[in-house]
């Protein structure tokens, strides 16, 4: 298979240079372009034209929020995932709102941002858990009141999986459910691995959203 072609966009030299090391250990990653700021990023995504963006959200003369509409605005196709320091709410928002496919803090493992590119390039979206929390309360306050519709599933969730996808909605991990719910840790994977698979989805976030649209969450 062609390798997942990538252009960085961070103000930031080390960064970009340490992403690209990092990135570059992957075989089927390959940085194609990097840009210091959201302006030039239009340029160079014009010229390469790769696969995914990984794209900051503070920068000179053009930030990553605008860089991210215009991009979709002239490249619908155009797959970007906001990788920055910030959590902030507004941050969040405008960056999903932008059309950004995915958003993860620069705390993340090479791994697991490894396995965010691959997963929007295939054309899937991943939000970081701690992100994915304030996506669902903004979700559950915006959203009218709705009834359980377990029915919707093939297979029902059990009383015990609907607490765990709870929490695992609110962004606990798998260590924290298991000390809240005084499981086991293994057994806490096994519970999310059925759930996952009853729900249909492939990951933790997809579960959240996927739970939110059947009315599965419970207000805290």
């Amino acid at each position: 298979m062609d390798p997942i072609r990538i252009l960085i966009v961070d103000d930031q030299r080390l960064m970009r240079e340490g992403l690209r090391t990092l990135l570059e250990l992957e075989r089927d990653l390959e940085i194609v372009a990097e840009a210091e700021d959201g302006q030039v990023a239009l340029e160079q995504y014009e010229a390469s034209h790769p696969d995914v963006v990984l794209m900051d959200i503070r920068m000179p003369r053009l930030d990553g929020v605008e860089a991210t509409q215009r991009l979709r605005r002239r490249w619908p196709e155009a797959r970007v995932i906001i990788l920055t320091t910030f959590d902030d709410d507004a941050y969040v928002f405008d960056g999903l709102r932008a059309g950004a496919l995915g958003y993860m803090l620069k705390d993340v493992s090479g791994h697991e941002l490894a396995e965010a590119i691959r997963k929007v390039a295939a054309g899937g979206a991943l939000i970081e858990p701690s992100v994915a929390r304030k996506v669902l309360a903004e979700f559950s306050r915006l959203a009218e009141p709705t009834q359980p519709t377990l029915e919707h599933l093939p297979v029902p969730l059990s009383e015990r999986e609907q607490e765990i996808l709870h929490l695992l909605a609110l962004g606990a991990t798998n260590r924290q459910i298991a000390g809240r719910l005084f499981l086991a840790e293994g057994t806490v994977k096994n519970y999310i691995s059925t759930i996952l698979d009853k729900l249909g989805v492939q990951d933790r976030t997809e579960a959240a959203l996927r739970a939110r649209d059947l009315g599965l969450l419970k207000p805290e």
